[in-house]
Formats: C-alpha cells, structure tokens, sequence
C-alpha cells in the first residue's frame, strides 16, 4: 500500500497527535514508577530484597505479551474503543495496586499493569494513519511523549514516594489515566478496522509480515541493537555513577533521566527527515550520535559535562533511529499498522532486555570499561545495518 493520504482518512482536530502524545506517556509510565520504589513496596508488603526485586520483571513481562497478543487487535477492531477498554481496566488494576499488601498480589498486578499499558503502542500506529502525510513527524510527537513518560517516571514515582507514600504513586496514575481517558474519548476519531479474520490468523499474519518485507527486517534488528545501547547504558550507568570517585547520591542520579527528557523532545525533527524520504541519512547521523556519545564516556569517564552532553546526543541517537525506523515500517502497509508494530516493538523489546543482560554482565567482568566496549561493539554492528540497508528503492519493501 502506499502512504499516500486517502479519501477516508478522518478530518484530524488539532488537538488530537498532542492528546494522543500525552496519553501514551501517562499510560507507559506505569511500567516504570516501581523501579525507584521497590524498597518501599517491600518493606509495606514484608517481601525479601529478592522478592521485590521480581516486580520489575512482571511489568516487563506483561508489557512484552501485550505487544504480541494485543497490539495485533488494533488492525481488527475499533482502535478507538480498544483503546478506551484497556485505559479503563487499567484504571482499576492501578487502584487495586495502591491496596495491595501481599506480594502475590504485588506480582499479578505489576504483570497486569504492563499488559493492559500496551495501550500506547496502539496509539502509535493509529497515529501514523491519522496523518500519512506527515507521517514521521507525528509519529515523533506521540512517541516522543512515550519517552517522556519512560524517562520520567522514575523522577515522578521518587517524589511522590517520598511525599506522600509509594501507594500515592498508584492511585495518582489511576486518576492520570482516568483524565487522558476521557480527553481520548472525545478526541480520537473512529477508523474502521480493515482485518476480518479471525484472532488467530490476525496472529499468523503478523508472522507472516517477517518474510514478506525487508525493510521491517533491517528495522527490527537496528531497533534490537539500539535499544540495546539504551538499556545497557541507562543499567549501568547507576552503578557508575554511585561509584568511586563520582560517587553521586541516588536522588543525584535520577536527576540525569531529565537530560534525556530533553534529548526525546529534539528527536522528533528526524521525523521531519524521514517525512522527506531521506531515512538512510537520518538514521546514519542517529546511529553516528549513539557511538560518539559512547566513544566520549569512555575517554572521559569522569566529566560531568562529558556525561550530560553524551546523555542528552544518545538520547537523541536512539529516539531518532526509533521514529525514522516507524516512518519507514509504517509505509509499508497501511492495513496492518498495527502487526508491523507488534513484529517491530517485540524485537525492540527483546533487545532492550538483552542489552540490559549484557550492560550487567559486562559490568560484572569489567566495571565501566567493560560496558562501554559492549555498547561500542552494539553501536558498530547498528551502523553495519546501517549501511547494509541502503539499496535499491522498493516501493513495498518487499523481500
């Protein structure tokens, strides 16, 4: 299919990409708040360090099996009314976590609130077919409060916390999401879902988009190796940061997460340049930012203006490559933005969890120089895909 606009693209209100920007970050923020807080749900629930520590891994792992069994239903029902069934049952797991007071409890709940937060990766591909035109640059402005909310989260979830109690961080999300929930409802226009299979061969035919197009092949595997980079260095750099001699405080350290912030507000102007069809360019100068920026913090460990300026360009070099990657998956079939999506985003996922295995192992056998060579080696092998994907123009991407 082609990107061009059509006859039955609903009249947007221009209120509706900044709404829908908003919405995803307040709802993917919820995977994140338990991070800085997992001492203080341990203690209220009298789990073990080991216990709690496991919270973590059922928000990603709910989120993970969201991206396979749910994102696919946006190509096959009402995005809109998906949508708004999800922000509504999370409401009630995220009101349900702020009375928990068991640890099985803790579990269920952090595994339901990572599935039913998949709800913002339906919004960026319904995004992406609001505005064909302008594709790459709305697509930017919805994943780049996605960022916000990933990067943010962790300051949030710490200050409530330490205001009013941890359980606070929960109900404020559910009253958070609530409120986006009823400004989605009013703004998102209805589009017609264009699959009539059933789920499970919605399933198969998501599959079935790996052989078929190999620009989301060379998409998917960027994303793996540069969230990878972003995982291990955001893992790692804790540790290195709390270490001799720098030896920052932890509210210190969360403190850096606002730099990044300000590195996902700049990426969206490479949706500009993908919008333009010069994706090959923008996802050179990313790729290129992610290694300078690593390269930096290896040859000066110590320098806080060397961290913050490598902080805010790797930042800036992984988003961009993420949003130029969604503009170019999204040209590829206009009726399955959605399944395009779930085969990218469960790579990426995958990715950022390997990344964050290997940040720590090579912590482990190295301390600080150990982990940047693997992020340098992640970084080279990107830019290897880099290279290898600039071919022939296919109008369908197609293998």
């Amino acid at each position: 299919m082609n990107s061009t606009a059509t006859n039955n693209t609903p009249k947007l209100h221009p209120a509706v990409i900044p709404v829908m920007a908003v919405a995803a970050g307040v709802t993917v923020a919820n995977i994140y708040y338990n991070q800085p807080i997992l001492k203080d749900i341990g203690q209220s629930v009298q789990a073990t360090g080991a216990e709690i520590g496991k919270v973590s891994m059922f928000a990603q792992l709910g989120y993970g099996l969201g991206m396979f069994f749910l994102i696919p239903l946006g190509d096959k029902v009402n995005r809109k009314n998906l949508i708004l069934l999800l922000s509504s049952l999370l409401i009630v797991a995220l009101t349900s976590f702020s009375f928990a007071t068991k640890i099985y409890q803790v579990y269920a709940l952090s595994l339901l609130v990572g599935l039913l937060a998949t709800s913002a990766q339906i919004l960026m591909p319904m995004a992406a077919t609001l505005d064909s035109v302008n594709r790459g640059k709305t697509v930017g402005k919805v994943f780049s409060g996605i960022l916000v909310g990933i990067l943010g989260a962790r300051v949030i979830s710490g200050l409530i916390a330490d205001w009013l109690g941890w359980r606070w961080v929960y109900g404020m999300s559910a009253i958070m999401v609530f409120m986006v929930a009823i400004m989605l409802k009013f703004y998102l226009p209805n589009v017609p879902a264009k699959f009539k299979g059933n789920y499970g061969s919605l399933l198969k035919s998501a599959l079935s988009l790996i052989p078929e197009f190999k620009i989301l092949r060379q998409a998917a595997l960027l994303g793996f190796f540069t969230f990878g980079i972003f995982c291990s260095f955001w893992t790692t750099l804790t540790f290195h940061l709390s270490s001799d001699p720098l030896n920052y405080a932890t509210g210190t350290i969360g403190l850096f997460g606002l730099i990044a912030i300000g590195g996902a507000l700049v990426a969206p102007w490479f949706g500009k340049l993908a919008d333009k069809g010069d994706t090959h360019r923008s996802l050179l100068i990313s790729v290129g930012m992610i290694i300078a920026s690593v390269l930096l913090i290896k040859v000066l460990p110590y320098s806080l203006m060397a961290l913050i300026v490598a902080i805010f360009f790797l930042d800036i070099g992984v988003q961009a490559a993420q949003i130029t990657n969604f503009a170019r998956i999204y040209s590829l079939d206009e009726h399955a933005h959605s399944r395009l999506n779930t085969i990218y985003m469960t790579t990426y996922f995958i990715g950022g969890s390997a990344g964050t295995y290997f940040g720590l192992l090579s912590w482990k056998l190295g301390g600080w120089d150990m982990s940047t060579w693997q992020m340098l080696l992640w970084g080279v092998i990107a830019i290897v895909i880099v290279m290898a994907s600039k071919s022939p123009k296919s109008a369908k991407g197609k293998a």
